[in-house]
């Protein structure tokens, strides 16, 4: 029986985990824990908690995007030092270690998906510090850890777009949503089982790129969203990023590839419109 610490557990994605683990096949034993149970800031509680675990996924993160702008130093020690933390005490615990990251490590100006080796040059205070913790998981364990970058998630457990969508389409006739950004909607359900789907497989070590399969712009996002709760996709209007001004630069373009997981003799998280169908019973509950 391998031990799993989960780490950020009660956030959208890390509940969709913990719940994934208890599904699969295989015989996990979970700890999952939240910043009200381990500061990860601490070393030392770092230490303790992860000692006597096989597996660490580290989903905790400062995910205040615009807020990290005025307040990068404090996203730096969750997004970097916490990770580094985990990191070390996963190394002395003889541990293997899943960090998530995120696209905005990149800068979002491409034309075509970023690789998993692409360069990394973020634009943002978060995107900054998400890249640091990157580095110091790669760094530590270099030989013992996974980087799973994700992208656009919606999910059951937290607020997100498509909670958004269905929330404004109930309290507005129309909704204006930017066409000009690109990017992978991706249901954390989906996410959640791929990282078991990598640990089980003993994958090769790396970075893995965990978004949906398929591209979107916001505003076609937005319409499907409308069109699987039955209603008027007409009533969404395309907009651009320059009239919702925002401390945070955003990505123009978060499309990453997915060859590491064909490498690795895996299936990439299937087309986004097919989760999105299977997602909305769930996460926009019909009263």
């Amino acid at each position: 029986m391998s031990r799993w610490l989960v780490v950020g557990a009660a956030g959208m994605l890390g509940q969709d985990l913990v719940t994934a683990l208890g599904e699969a096949p295989g015989a996990h034993e979970v700890t999952a824990v939240d910043r009200d149970e381990v500061n990860i800031i601490d070393p030392h509680a770092c230490l303790a908690m992860v000692a006597g675990h096989d597996l660490v996924v580290n989903v905790a993160a400062w995910t205040a995007v615009d807020d990290a702008e005025s307040h990068e130093a404090q996203a730096f020690s969750v997004n970097a030092v916490g990770a580094a933390n985990l990191a070390r005490a996963s190394s002395v615990a003889a541990a293997r270690m899943v960090q998530v990251s995120t696209d905005y490590v990149f800068a979002g100006d491409a034309t075509t998906p970023y690789a998993e080796d692409a360069p990394l040059a973020p634009r943002s205070a978060y995107g900054r510090t998400k890249a640091a913790g990157e580095w110091a998981v790669r760094t530590h364990l270099p030989s013992a850890s996974w980087v799973v970058r994700t992208a656009w998630l919606y999910g059951a457990h937290g607020p997100n777009f498509v909670k958004t969508m269905a929330r404004l389409a109930a309290e507005r006739d129309t909704v204006s949503v930017v066409d000009d950004q690109r990017g992978q909607p991706t249901w954390t359900v989906d996410l959640a089982h791929a990282i078991v789907r990598l640990v089980e497989a003993e994958a090769p070590f790396g970075i893995y790129h965990g978004t949906s399969m398929g591209e979107t712009t916001w505003f076609d996002f937005a319409r499907a969203i409308f069109a699987e709760l039955g209603l008027d996709p007409a009533r969404v209007s395309p907009t651009t990023t320059d009239a919702f001004p925002r401390p945070a630069p955003r990505p123009a373009y978060s499309v990453l590839g997915h060859e590491a997981w064909a490498n690795a003799g895996l299936p990439a998280l299937r087309d986004w419109r097919l989760a999105l169908t299977e997602a909305l019973p769930s996460v926009i509950p019909r009263s």
